[in-house]
Parts: structure tokens; C-alpha cells; sequence
């Protein structure tokens, strides 16, 4: 046993002179300084020739040899041990090699070792040598309490934290389990980095599903309660859960994230404003505007149900104006007038200023309902709030006289928007267009299809169609024609099936067979089939040319599909 360790002890000196190269020979590596920090450097290198030196020694030191070595050379300081903590811990990053010692003085285990060296190479080495070092040092990997354990370390530099947990998913260095995703999750989201924090949770509630089909389908992914065991333990911040609510609506399991903000609630933690209008806008998306109401109650108000006038707020969080105009908008959405001035109410009385846009959505509830007078009060009422009327504003009340047949006054406001700055949009147009197309007026339709057209703004289709059905009525067939073409070439836009059917009779009361044909060839390819007014139109125009053969032909195809 004495030639054995004295081969060993040799070795070592050996490797500890050789390593003492390395660094100027003004270093007092017996400062703990020093060795914190030029001897991290070189840390995986030192580690892995220390295991060759005792894989060739083949034989196990005990503590109290190793403290015999340590007297032998001026270098023992640096070789053998590592200060961290006030305690010293034995350098071994190879996991299969065991360090038996007495029982008074019990190692660290192996697990903490690999945690202590991985995260010194993370640290120390150079950004593109520590990969290699981590992958040279670990070749079977860590498992995820390790790997948490490491992230944890690095919770002040999350950049460096981020790239270890992605590089060991890369190289296949860990199987992540729910508790090393909650730490890098809680990591992220404590320094603010959203997306990523966020796209880590996506990819866990895929990752990890629900093992028990039994349960509830609002019971929250897997990831909550991980998120929630590691919380103090990261130093985490509430916003991590706002990050996950936001990701169970993004995978559409709002049930999900409405227990989540219930829980959270139950506990005293209130999801941020932002979280909770998210929350509201999804359940009035899917499942309703009155349900969408219930759930502002439930987060923000006393728990009062629709038909109250008024709610009383939550403590801990606030809605703000863009929390009512959701719940507006989805009332309007829903056609539920009186709701949507219920909530209106509530704003007021909650010492909540209305946006231009609250003013929008109340004016479109009322025009929609043909009720211009109280559409005109919201009006005056925003310009003496002093708000700029806006484009949505001015397309809002113009879109509503247009559709009373009140176009004149359309016109006023109109040209009242051209000088206030504000520039009419397609929706301007479309509603001015239709509304003089309603009241029979299609000279002035016409003059401003053109006015939109000069300024570069092309109609939407059903636009169209309106135009066209007017031109054909007052026998403006090749306007019509026109009018087709250059929708379909610019915008690449398919008229209705009527807007064919009536420039055909159009052209066919003319005459004008031929074209006719031509438009009726177009109308089968884009897949419109003939129907018994297309050919009533051309049996008409073959009959007004005396072309009876062609008549009783289209009269046997007629019968034939009826």
C-alpha cells in the first residue's frame, strides 16, 4: 500500500508541476482569491488530468491520504482542493469515480460536485471552448435535478442559463422533466424576457400533457404546479403566471387559464390588467359576450351579474378603458344595446375616461339601430371632451346616415372630415357609395367610384356589386362592364353570381349576344352555373334578333335543368 501511494503522490507532483505553468510564477496560489479565479480557468482541463493520474494509479485515496499529500508539496494548495462556501470540496467531474472518506468527514455527493464544475466552466471559460469542455466532462449528461440545480447558479446571467438548457435538449445531454422547464421558465421570466419565457411554457404543456384523461377539463397543465413548488426557490416574480395564462389561451384551453387566474386569486395574487382583458376578450370570442361579462365580474368586479347597473371593483387590480371597450365591443358584436350602456355606466361610475374609441363603438351601436339621434349626442358629446373625431369616428357616423338614407348629411360630414385632416378611407367611400346607390342616385355612385379610384383605393366586392346592380338598372350596362373589369384585374376580386346575371340581361336587352356568351363562358369557368333567369335573359335577345333556332334550343336546355 506504501509503494502505491508514493507512486500516486509522484504522479500528482508530477502533474501539479507541470500545471503550474500555466500561470506566472508571481501567483500565490495559496491566496483563495487567486484560486478562485486564475484556477477556474483552467478547471475542466486540471479535473480531467487528476482523473487520468487516479485511473492510473488505480487505487482509491482516503481523505485523511490526500491530507498527507497535501503536506508533501508547496503546490498541494492548488491541486487537491477547491474553497467554496467556506467549505472544501474535492474536485472530481467524472460521476463514476467514488472518493470513499470517513465517516466524521463525508464528501459532497456526486451530483453537487457536477453541479459546482459545470457551472464554474459555464462561468470561467470562453463562450465557444465551454461547450466543448461541457460535452468532453459529461458525456452521459445530467439529470434534470442537476440540471436545475445549475440553472439556479446561473439565475443572474439568464442569457448564459437559456443557451445551457437549449444546448443540453441539442446534444441530448438531459431528459427534462417539468421541474428543470420550471426553473428555466421562473429564470426567464424574473429578468422580464417574455417570448422566450413564454415559448418554454408552450412547449411544456405540450410536452408534459395531462396523465389522468379523468380529470376536469379546466384543471391547469401539469406546468402550474411545478411553477408553483419552484417558485421561492428561484426568486421567481408573479408574472411568470401571467405568462402562462396567456399561454393556455394561445393553445385555446381558456378554461384552463380561467382556473389559473381563480386560484392565483383565491391565494391573493392578482393576475396583472393586461392578463385579466386578454382572459375577457377569449371567453367573449368563444363563448359569448354575457359569458365574457361574467368573467370581468369575476377578476375585477363584486361578482354581480349582467343585469346589474352597476359593479363594484376588486381590490388588487383596476380595469382600465381598454377592459370596457372589450366587453363594449363584444356586446355590440352580439347586438345587446342595452348591456353594452349598462357597461358605459360602469365606466363612468368607476372614474373610468372613455377612449375615442369607447365613443365609436357606443355611436356604432346606435347607428346600427337606426338611433341617429342618440348617435349625434355621442358625437357632440366627444368633440366637447375635446376629442379629435378620428377616421373610425367619422366612417361610424357616416356609415349610419348612409344607411337611414340620410346621405346629404353623410355628404356634410364628409367634406367636414376633408378639412379637419382627415383623409377618407375605403370604408368612407364604400358607405357614401352605397348609401346613394340606396336612395337611387348612382351619377353621384359614380362620381365617387372615380374619386376613389384616382386616389389609388379600390372597393370591396360587395361595393361592387351594389354599383353594378344600380348601373344595370339604369341601363349603364357598359359602365357596369367597365366597372368588372377593372375590379377583377387590380384587386383580383370574383363578382357574385348576380352581379354576372345582371350585366348578362343587361347586355342581352341590348343586343349584344355575342358578349353576352363571352361573360357567360367566364362566369361557368370561375364555377357559377347557369341558372333560369341567364336563360330567359338570352332567350329574350335571340327572340328580339328573329333567331328562333337558338331560342328553342336554350328552351329545351332550359326544361332539361328544371
Amino acid at each position: 500500500m506504501a509503494t502505491q501511494i508514493l507512486r500516486v503522490l509522484q504522479l500528482i507532483q508530477r502533474f501539479v508541476v507541470n500545471y503550474a505553468f500555466i500561470f506566472p510564477s508571481s501567483i500565490n496560489f495559496e491566496s483563495h482569491s487567486v484560486l478562485t479565479g486564475g484556477l477556474c480557468k483552467s478547471l475542466s482541463f486540471f479535473c480531467w488530468s487528476l482523473t487520468q493520474l487516479l485511473k492510473e494509479s488505480q487505487c482509491i485515496l482516503s481523505t485523511m491520504m490526500l491530507n498527507e499529500a497535501q503536506t508533501s508539496f508547496k503546490f498541494s494548495s492548488m491541486a487537491l482542493f477547491y474553497t467554496i462556501s467556506k467549505r472544501t470540496v474535492f474536485l472530481s467531474p467524472i460521476r463514476s469515480l467514488n472518493i470513499c472518506s470517513s465517516a466524521s468527514s463525508p464528501p459532497s455527493s456526486d451530483d453537487e460536485t457536477a453541479v459546482i464544475t459545470a457551472v464554474s466552466i459555464l462561468k470561467h471559460h470562453r463562450s465557444k471552448s465551454r461547450w466543448t469542455h461541457i460535452r468532453t466532462l459529461f458525456p452521459s449528461g445530467f439529470d434534470p435535478s442537476e440540471c436545475s440545480q445549475i440553472i439556479i447558479q446561473l439565475r443572474n446571467n439568464p442569457h448564459l442559463a437559456l443557451r445551457f438548457f437549449l444546448f443540453t435538449i441539442e446534444h441530448s445531454l438531459c431528459h427534462h422533466s417539468l421541474l428543470s422547464y420550471a426553473t428555466i421558465i421562473h429564470t426567464l421570466a424574473r429578468s422580464r424576457q417574455k417570448s422566450r419565457a413564454l415559448t418554454l411554457i408552450q412547449s411544456a404543456i405540450r410536452k408534459f400533457p395531462d396523465a389522468n384523461t379523468d380529470l376536469p377539463p379546466n384543471t391547469p397543465p401539469s406546468i402550474f404546479e411545478a411553477l408553483i413548488k419552484t417558485y421561492r426557490m428561484c426568486d421567481s416574480a408573479p408574472f411568470v403566471f401571467d405568462l402562462l395564462i396567456k399561454a393556455c389561451l394561445q393553445a385555446k384551453r381558456i378554461n384552463q387559464g380561467i382556473e389559473i387566474a381563480r386560484m392565483l386569486r383565491s391565494k391573493g395574487i392578482y393576475p396583472m390588467i393586461s392578463t385579466c382583458n386578454s382572459l375577457i376578450m377569449s371567453v367573449s370570442k368563444h363563448h359569448g359576450s354575457v359569458a365574457g361579462y361574467e368573467i370581468y365580474n369575476e377578476l375585477l368586479g363584486s361578482g354581480s351579474k349582467v343585469t346589474d347597473t352597476n359593479s363594484v371593483r376588486v381590490k388588487g387590480v383596476a380595469p382600465n378603458v381598454h377592459t370596457y371597450n372589450i366587453i363594449m365591443h363584444a356586446f355590440y358584436r352580439d347586438g345587446l344595446v342595452e348591456n353594452l350602456e349598462r357597461v358605459w355606466s360602469d365606466m363612468i361610475v368607476n372614474n373610468c375616461f372613455p377612449s375615442a374609441y369607447s365613443y365609436s363603438v357606443l355611436m356604432a351601436a346606435y347607428c346600427d339601430n337606426g338611433r341617429m339621434e342618440d348617435a349625434m349626442k355621442v358625437w357632440e358629446e366627444m368633440g366637447n371632451k375635446s376629442f379629435k373625431h378620428d377616421v373610425m369616428a367619422y366612417n361610424t357616423i357616416i356609415g349610419g346616415f348612409c344607411e337611414a338614407g340620410e346621405v346629404h348629411k353623410a355628404e356634410e360630414l364628409f367634406k367636414e372630415m376633408g378639412l379637419s385632416g382627415e383623409e377618407g378611407t375605403c370604408v368612407t367611400y364604400e358607405h357614401l357609395i352605397n348609401g346613394y346607390c340606396k336612395i337611387g342616385d348612382v351619377d353621384s355612385a359614380m362620381l365617387l367610384y372615380n374619386d376613389m379610384c384616382s386616389k389609388g383605393l379600390m372597393p370591396i366586392g360587395c361595393t361592387v356589386d351594389v354599383l353594378i346592380k344600380e348601373l344595370c338598372d339604369k341601363n349603364k350596362v357598359s359602365e357596369a362592364l367597365k366597372i368588372s373589369r377593372a375590379t377583377m384585374k387590380r384587386n383580383n376580386v370574383v363578382m357574385k353570381g348576380e352581379s354576372y346575371e345582371f350585366i348578362i340581361k343587361g347586355l342581352c336587352n341590348e343586343g349584344r349576344m355575342e358578349e353576352g356568351m363571352k361573360l357567360q363562358a367566364e362566369m361557368v369557368g370561375i364555377g357559377y352555373e347557369p341558372n333560369s333567369k341567364i336563360y330567359r335573359a338570352f332567350i329574350d335577345g335571340y327572340e328580339k334578333e328573329g333567331n328562333e333556332e337558338l331560342a328553342d334550343k336554350l328552351r329545351g336546355e332550359l326544361i332539361g335543368i328544371q
